[in-house]
């Protein structure tokens, strides 16, 4: 099996973030999101990745490179976003076999494995992942048939079939890309994987649906950012490789190689990456601190704050989500308390 992970889009829900940096290279709980998808689809076994790039190619390419990942990974430019199934036809060549489509934006709990099986079990021509959701109409929907096989599937209903909205995980065999060539770009001018997905059911092809049991986010928001890095955060296992000094840390707490913790209290669930300092400061449940970053007389709570940046005496930062290299220092404004999203290489006095 292949996979074709999907980091491309403009993720203009995330900006400025996102003026710098692809959306799909945001931490969660330290670790790009791209990463969480990449590390599923091997685990699911494929033996060969494409990744579909869009801007920001070269900053995906050296972040997806500075690791070892043990199977060929094959970088395709799609440039102009045309939808998903666009993306499928651009990389054609490369999709010479069953293969998995993941959108590289979402983080799954429980991972795809489960789902590989069955849809290589079923010998299903497609197989569309599921999750039951509350609000079905802000995705798009499953209409299923009474054996759980999809009769049609509809964009942001007004009037929902049901409450299964699509996860962004397909399994699909090579004859997709028929599909995908027989569609006509819908209202918006792209090509819809849905439309596609939708022309295999009319031709009487087996599509059927795997639901995900376990919690699902697509990072596409700043609150679904910090959601996914809270329930991230809930499952990590206490580690220190780093050096504390005069400080009390309690709960589950991971602090990397090289950081030093000094006069500062650090409550889990949370972690503190390499090479950073804390100190006289308070880092609470549900934050992530990446690499080289310097924390002084600051509390810091349910943030996402990015590498080699520094805060010092800024009060109290809460739900905040701090780009790369940026520096946030004690100002003469208030009030106290205050929410960020910021982009990268920024300078804020507070």
């Amino acid at each position: 099996m292949k996979a074709l992970i999907l980091s491309g889009g403009s993720g203009t829900r995330l900006r400025p973030l996102t003026y710098s940096q692809q959306k799909q290279l945001i931490p969660i709980a330290n670790k790009p999101v791209l990463f969480y998808a990449i590390e599923d689809v091997i685990e699911a076994g494929a033996d060969e990745i494409g990744i579909i790039l869009g801007p920001n190619k070269d900053q995906v390419i050296d972040s997806v490179r500075s690791r070892s990942w043990g199977v060929p990974i094959e970088f395709i430019y799609q440039g102009d976003p045309k939808g998903l199934a666009h993306t499928i036809l651009i990389a054609e060549k490369f999709l010479d076999d069953d293969f998995v489509m993941y959108l590289g934006d979402n983080i799954l709990r429980d991972g795809i494995v489960r789902h590989e099986e069955r849809f290589r079990n079923l010998k299903s021509d497609a197989s569309v992942l599921l999750t039951r959701v509350e609000d079905p109409q802000r995705f798009g929907v499953a209409d299923l048939n009474p054996d759980g096989s999809i009769r049609m599937l509809v964009e942001k209903p007004k009037v929902p079939p049901s409450n299964y909205a699509l996860v962004g995980v397909y399994f699909f065999k090579p004859l997709i890309i028929d599909a995908c060539k027989a569609i006509k770009p819908s209202w918006r001018g792209e090509l819809e994987i849905t439309d596609a997905i939708q022309w295999l059911i009319e031709q009487g092809y087996k599509v059927d649906a795997s639901f995900v049991e376990g919690w699902w986010k697509d990072t596409g928001k700043p609150e679904d950012i910090f959601e996914a890095n809270r329930l991230i955060l809930d499952d990590i296992s206490t580690k220190n490789e780093g050096q504390i000094n005069e400080s009390h840390v309690m709960g589950r707490v991971v602090i990397e190689k090289g950081t030093l913790i000094e006069r500062s209290v650090i409550k889990g669930p949370c972690v503190i990456g390499a090479c950073s300092v804390i100190s006289d400061s308070y880092i609470g449940p549900y934050t992530s601190v990446g690499d080289g970053c310097r924390i002084s007389g600051t509390e810091v709570e349910d943030s996402i704050i990015m590498d080699d940046s520094t805060i010092s005496k800024a009060g109290k930062v809460v739900e905040s989500l701090i780009g790369r290299n940026v520096r946030v220092q004690k100002g003469l404004t208030l009030p106290k308390g205050n929410r960020l999203i910021v982009g990268d290489n920024s300078d804020i006095s507070l």
